[in-house]
C-alpha cells in the first residue's frame, strides 16, 4: 500500500484493508523549510502525492509563492490565514483549484487542517 501516516508505529502491523485511526497528539510537529511553519502529515500517498496535513503558522509566518498542482482545501480552526484574495478565519474554509498561485500568511497565527490532491510547487521567481 502506498498510503500511510509516515513513521506512525500503531499502523505498522495493520492489515491492508484496516481503518487507520490517528492520534494526532502522538505525531510530533515537524519544522518546515519556512520559518514559523510546522506540520504534521496525517496521511500521505507517496505515488499520487495526495496528502492530509495539520499545519501551524506562527503569527507573521509566510508560506512563500507557490502553485497548487491539484485542488487544495484548508479549514482554519484557530487564527487567520490570508492571501491577496482574502482571509479565512477560525471555523471557515477555503479551497483552491489546481493551477492557482499565491503567497499565504497568518497575521495572528493559525492552525489549519489541509487536504491536497498533489504537493505544492514553490517558486523562487515570485
Amino acid at each position: 500500500m502506498t498510503v500511510e501516516t509516515p513513521n506512525y508505529k500503531p499502523h505498522e502491523s495493520l492489515a491492508a484493508m484496516s481503518s487507520r485511526y490517528v492520534t494526532v497528539d502522538d505525531i510530533p510537529w515537524q519544522q518546515t523549510q519556512f520559518p514559523g511553519i510546522e506540520m504534521k502529515v496525517l496521511m500521505e500517498d507517496k505515488v499520487t502525492g495526495m496528502m492530509t496535513t495539520l499545519t501551524r503558522l506562527a503569527a507573521g509566518a509566510v508560506l512563500p509563492d507557490h502553485t497548487h498542482a491539484g485542488i487544495e482545501q484548508s479549514w482554519v480552526i484557530e487564527g487567520t490565514l490570508q492571501d491577496h484574495e482574502g482571509s479565512v478565519t477560525a471555523g471557515n474554509c477555503v479551497w483552491r483549484p489546481a493551477g492557482s498561485r499565491h503567497v499565504a500568511n497568518s497575521p495572528d497565527g493559525c492552525l489549519v487542517p489541509g487536504f491536497f490532491q498533489k504537493p505544492n510547487t514553490f517558486h523562487d521567481d515570485g
